[in-house]
């Protein structure tokens, strides 16, 4: 016969009780939690969708479910039926076969590329993360945060008009500068001029531009082009590209004919028991980075020359200002010097 136990009904009470807690608590309860994950990822998708339209648009190319589906890494189930809401929502249309934004699309479009944008420029000029990381960093960020934290963002960072690469960052209404230059491609022999752009996709591209060393806001001169590859020097050092790889980088020429100097080099290629002046910091060293170099002594004038060879490559100590200062070549190759 069954006898009531108050105790084993009470234990049974607040198993349950607290089940029920852990289920549905407000924010944190795993209900919730896979709720408001389900809704971020639906978000995540709608917004990558809108921002490949976007560069699509911009790049004066056209693109079709497939294309799409083949370009994000979603289930075709996940992306179809964030493009039907998409569609009911006025954010895209369908031209025949071809996506296409709506004006309040491209708006919403612009304010992803927005915040992605400035993430890079704060992972550039505020953090010690190395650039290839820069882009993958800001994707996973750019869907975060809301517009008010959007504009402490911009304001933090003093409303930068262009990311590390040089793209333009669109302005809360949507105004964008000018990229100055041309493709480094249509560039004649003989002509000189300054690095405004690199383009950060193909990824497999960019990649082999960063293993080049090749500097943002870097003075060149090119002196070969043809149809197999373009050669240039910049910075003492002379570089040489194919054309599909030279085509990421946007050059703006310079009015007045400017000397590339021979004698112009970057820190990095300093010889044991040579001295140097040195002339400036590149414009790729930013930020805080930037400041550091400063405030350790590397500045306009100061004669720098080599204290201690690393017998493993590196990093190398510099004599600047009476004091050893050690350098990892990736640093010392943004300081500037001309040699004695």
């Amino acid at each position: 016969m069954y006898t009531y136990n108050p105790i084993s009904a009470l234990l049974v009470f607040f198993v349950a009780g607290g089940l029920l807690y852990f289920l549905f608590r407000p924010a944190k309860g795993w209900y919730w939690v896979l709720k408001n994950q389900f809704i971020s990822n639906e978000k995540t998708i709608i917004e990558d969708v809108l921002k490949q339209l976007y560069h699509f648009e911009n790049s004066n190319n056209k693109v079709d479910m497939k294309t799409l589906v083949h370009m994000l890494s979603f289930s075709n189930k996940r992306i179809v039926d964030a493009i039907n809401k998409m569609t009911v929502n006025d954010l895209i249309y369908f031209e025949f076969d071809i996506l296409k934004l709506t004006e309040k699309g491209r708006e919403y479009a612009l304010r992803i590329v927005r915040v992605h944008r400035l993430w890079e420029r704060y992972l550039a000029d505020k953090t010690g993360f190395h650039k290839i990381e820069w882009h993958d960093r800001a994707e996973s960020m750019e869907h975060r945060l809301n517009h008010d934290e959007v504009e402490e963002l911009s304001m933090h960072l003093g409303h930068p008009k262009f990311d590390p690469h040089g793209d333009p960052i669109p302005t809360k209404t949507g105004k964008m500068a000018q990229v100055k230059g041309v493709e480094l491609p249509l560039l004649q022999v003989g002509a000189v001029g300054r690095i405004t752009h690199i383009e950060d996709e193909p990824e497999v591209i960019y990649k082999q531009i960063l293993a080049e060393n090749i500097h943002m806001g870097s003075l060149i001169k090119v002196v070969e082009n043809n149809s197999t590859r373009i050669v240039f020097l910049s910075e003492g050092e002379e570089f040489k590209l194919a054309p599909i790889v030279a085509a990421n980088l946007t050059v703006a020429p310079l009015e007045k004919e400017v000397a590339v100097e021979d004698n112009v080099a970057r820190l990095s290629s300093l010889n044991e028991h040579e001295r140097a002046k040195i002339i400036g910091i590149s414009r790729e060293s930013r930020g805080e980075s930037r400041r550091r170099l400063l405030d350790l002594g590397f500045v306009k004038g100061a004669n720098v020359s080599i204290d201690l060879v690393n017998p493993l490559g590196e990093p190398n100590a510099y004599l600047i200002k009476g004091t050893s200062i050690a350098l990892r070549n990736d640093q010392a190759a943004k300081i500037l010097i001309k040699k004695d």
